[in-house]
């Protein structure tokens, strides 16, 4: 290039409003990316090294419920936040039902373990829409600008009546600028999301797993054997299905025994 000047500099010299514009924007793309990637990889460091602390404290515990009534918190940690729901819900149920809870009560905490499941994932893809925009929009964006620039180089020629490549490569060249700077947009935001989205997945099924560990450890501890607790009146609800049976089963003996239609003259 003459005088030493780079391609770059000699395309931004010559850029118009439009394409100053299209730069721009791009710039802006490119700088909410690059804010995304630094929280997400930020967030991402954050939750493994606090998860590893929770995991830790939790087989340490003699019971299911230690970290939770020890009031110990971890912030930032998926597993702690999904943890942190569950017992709340078991709480409340153990403080309804007693020590043995009913299958409702357990479906309650089954609930409240899903919903932390979802509120999880949902936190782990925050931000993750804006890499891909920036992935697929970048690149168009930037071509807009190019195809923008060479019409109105084109159409410069056009009125000078000067069809020359000294008269062309000007316009020219500062309208492929935007096309670069949307491809230098578009690039690493595509590493980072594949990285990303990976460390998400892996990170969803260590969720996953944990929600069926506890699922079951709440079950095996708290779940009546009969899957069923008391009511609020202190009887048991199994044996209100007993009493029913029973009542059933002396029906039957005043009826046909395979069909059950009463006897003649059995009301």
């Amino acid at each position: 290039m003459e005088g030493g000047t780079s391609g770059v500099v000699y395309a931004l010299k010559f850029s118009t409003l439009e394409g100053r514009i299209t730069m721009a924007a791009l710039v802006i793309f490119s700088l909410l990316s690059w804010t995304v990637v630094l929280n997400k990889f930020r967030q991402f460091r954050k939750a493994r090294k606090k998860t590893e602390q929770f995991l830790t404290a939790y087989s340490e515990g003699d019971a299911p419920l230690d970290v939770f009534t020890k009031g110990l918190v971890f912030d930032g940690s998926p597993l702690y936040d999904l943890y942190a729901t569950a017992c709340e819900e078991l709480k409340k149920q153990v403080a309804k039902y007693g020590k043995r809870i009913s299958s409702h009560g357990m479906n309650a905490v089954r609930v409240s373990l899903e919903r932390g499941m979802g509120e999880a994932n949902v936190s782990l893809e925050s931000g993750m829409i804006v890499l891909a925009t920036a992935i697929s929009g970048g690149p168009f964006v930037g071509l807009l600008g190019t195809v923008w620039g060479v019409m109105d180089t084109f159409a410069s020629i056009a009125q000078m009546q000067q069809a020359s490549i000294t008269a062309m490569a000007p316009g020219v060249a500062a309208a492929l600028i935007n096309t670069v700077i949307g491809l230098l947009v578009a690039i690493p935001s595509l590493f980072c999301y594949n990285y990303l989205i990976t460390k998400t997945r892996e990170m969803s099924i260590e969720i996953d797993n944990f929600a069926a560990h506890l699922d079951n450890v709440f079950s095996s501890e708290y779940l009546s054997q009969n899957g069923e607790g008391k009511t609020n009146g202190g009887l048991p609800l199994v044996t209100r299905v007993e009493k029913e049976a029973e009542v059933l089963e002396e029906g039957q003996h005043t009826s046909y025994p395979l069909t059950g239609t009463p006897h003649p003259g059995v009301v």
